[in-house]
């Protein structure tokens, strides 16, 4: 893999920059929680040595979408679960996936 996971985790905390995380009050350390996931990243990246690069490129996108899905659907839970209502930009995706189910 041409990315060690400390390089990684750099570059995961410098594109948090302009998207925060928040971590809250979870009780674990952030730079700890993103080593982890940089780590396991580098070797999933690197378990897929042998694929082609349009494996490779697919197997990414497809791994990339699942978080991003499990993302949403987290957040819209907390939402719910605290009684708040869902942001502009939550909306205005949701509308556009009720408008693409039609």
């Amino acid at each position: 893999m041409p990315i060690k996971p400390e390089q990684l985790a750099a570059l995961m905390h410098e594109v948090e920059q302009q998207d925060p995380i928040d971590f809250a009050d979870l009780p674990f350390d952030e730079h700890e929680l993103r080593a982890l996931v940089a780590g396991h990243l580098c070797d999933m990246a690197t378990a897929m040595d042998t694929f082609s690069t349009e494996d490779r490129l697919l197997t990414l996108l497809a791994v990339s979408a699942k978080l991003v899905l499990e993302n949403l659907v987290l957040h819209l839970q907390l939402l719910r679960r605290h009684g708040l209502p869902v942001g502009d930009s939550v909306e205005a995706l949701l509308s556009r996936l009720r408008e693409r189910g039609a």
